[in-house]
């Protein structure tokens, strides 16, 4: 009996993914762990492991296929002593390979016909099956998705009820079955490349948004407009930091070497651990309060910002903290890094000193309740006891989601970080 190979969901929050490669091709032979195929999530670029054996009896979905929903048919595998009569017998919905390119364009094309018919949208329930799931070709999921409403709570008017484009149309005028929160996520801040160029008399290259870039977006729109974000901004004096730097540097003899991002991910987690008030979470019913310092750090790639986890960082040393950091940053720009390396976290660290930023607000990184933006060491005048001397000073400002964490909470938090940073040697203890 055939096996079908489906998209797999290979991060919480994928819903669809690019078929970047496939390594195996028709008639290979298939062992299971084998690598068979390279999937750009929106996340990183991941290799795919076969879970059966047998051999790749037909490819699906061809690579460079985008926006592939999760748990479509990719390929068939025919089992031992199978032969290709098999595939004969094999009937492939054209629901589950939509989103290949030639059958999504005869779904629109079929759906656009469907949306001269006059359409009326009911909120109650679409049609399910015995498993609850709901009745709906993948560009009506795909357009739902991004309009931010329940396809659950529409009446399909298509074939056996099934929910399609035209009842999507109608569910965005209405604006009657948005789901979720009550404030819609818009797709957009504005025209869409053709109606900008249309509206600009220059040149210009369009370059194609990445999987990434899209949920980067979107996260980042859903929080700032979800989250009552909060900032407060400290300064502190770093001139002791830098000097335990050198010197931990200097006796290491290159065997590694610390930065101050280093200090600083070690400082919060110190200050999570020692203060657990800030390490929560928004739940709606309740307020998540973690166990441990599970830092994540900003890092910038080809395809957008991605934060690697150092998990319960409160119990790692600093060099197993510089040593861990160097090594999730190199795998999250060549996007080898595995989903549980950027799935999670309790608090995010961005750093845009190195860039010479004095003083930057970060938005925060849902679900966490906070992220701290970190600033470039600048030397300038201060006051020591009653004197005038120079010192190098780093701003750093935290975005609270103020339902989590209110300002009383912030403040009190940037007071533990704040001593741990001016007395770094407490950070080696």
């Amino acid at each position: 009996m055939t096996i079908d190979i489906l998209m797999p969901a290979l991060s919480p929050t994928m819903t669809e993914g690019n078929l970047a490669k496939w390594i195996k091709k028709e008639g290979d032979v298939i062992e299971a762990g084998d690598i068979i195929a390279e999937i750009e999530t929106d996340k990183a670029t991941m290799e795919v492991e076969a879970v059966d054996e047998g051999v790749l009896g037909k490819i699906i979905v061809e690579e460079g296929t985008q926006a592939v929903p999760v748990n479509q048919v990719i390929a068939i595998l025919l089992e031992d002593g199978e032969d290709e009569s098999a595939l004969d017998k094999v009937v492939i919905s054209s629901e589950d390979v939509a989103s290949s390119t030639s059958t999504e364009n005869q779904e629109k094309a079929k759906e656009d016909s469907d949306s001269k018919k006059q359409v009326n949208v009911v909120a109650g329930s679409a049609p399910t099956n015995e498993g609850g799931r709901i009745f709906a070709s993948p560009l009506a999921k795909r357009m739902a998705k991004e309009a931010n409403i329940d396809i659950s709570k529409i009446k399909g008017t298509g074939p056996k009820g099934r929910v399609v484009k035209a009842d999507i149309e109608a569910a965005k005028k209405t604006g009657a079955v948005t789901s979720g929160s009550s404030i819609a996520m818009p797709v957009s801040s504005g025209p869409d490349a053709k109606q900008l160029a249309d509206m600009l008399d220059m040149e210009y290259d369009a370059i194609p948004n990445s999987s990434v870039r899209k949920v980067i977006a979107q996260r980042l729109t859903e929080s700032k407009l979800v989250n009552p974000h909060f900032y407060l901004t400290i300064e502190l004096n770093i001139d002791k930091l830098l000097d335990v730097r050198k010197q931990i540097n200097d006796a290491a003899n290159g065997e590694f070497k610390i930065s101050v991002n280093d200090f600083i991910l070690k400082a919060v987690a110190n200050s999570l651990r020692d203060y657990p008030a800030a390490n929560v979470s928004w739940a709606g019913d309740a307020i998540l309060q973690y166990k441990h310092s599970d830092v994540c750090v900003a890092v910038a790639t080809e395809n957008g910002l991605i934060t690697p986890i150092v998990k319960e960082a409160e119990n790692k040393s600093l060099k197993e903290i510089s040593v861990e950091v160097k090594d999730l940053a190199k795998r999250a720009r060549e996007g080898k890094l595995k989903p549980t390396e950027f799935q999670g976290g309790t608090f995010s660290v961005s750093n845009l000193g190195m860039y010479g930023i004095s003083e930057f607000a970060a938005i925060i990184n849902p679900p966490q309740a906070c992220i701290m933006a970190v600033g470039a060491g600048i030397q300038k005048p201060v006051v020591k006891d009653g004197k005038i001397e120079i010192g190098t000073i780093m701003k750093v400002t935290i975005s609270t989601d103020h339902r989590a964490v209110d300002g009383a909470v912030a403040a009190e938090f940037l007071q533990i970080f704040k001593n741990y940073i001016e007395n770094p040697v407490s950070l080696l203890i």
